[in-house]
């Protein structure tokens, strides 16, 4: 079983568009959307298991030139 987790983010002003980009190619990332409110944009990832997500976070998501702030909220599907 995966472990899903929604990636609230927000961009520095003017970056929504590149950080869009590069994370839609970022392994482990599944889906990608651009959103008004209180953040920019919304993020899927799905990984093997907890570990496996902080990994994509750590190593990926945060290291994205423009990302200022991430929100992760975790899924508690069972399917």
């Amino acid at each position: 079983m995966s472990t899903t987790a929604y990636i609230m983010i927000e961009t520095s002003v003017g970056k929504v568009n590149d950080v869009a980009t590069t994370l839609r190619s970022t392994p482990g990332v599944t889906t990608v959307d651009i959103v008004i409110g209180p953040y920019d944009i919304i993020a899927t990832v799905s990984a093997a298991d907890m570990n496996a997500v902080s990994e994509v976070l750590a190593n990926h998501v945060h290291k994205v030139k423009g990302v200022a702030r991430t929100l992760t909220c975790i899924s508690l599907n069972r399917g």
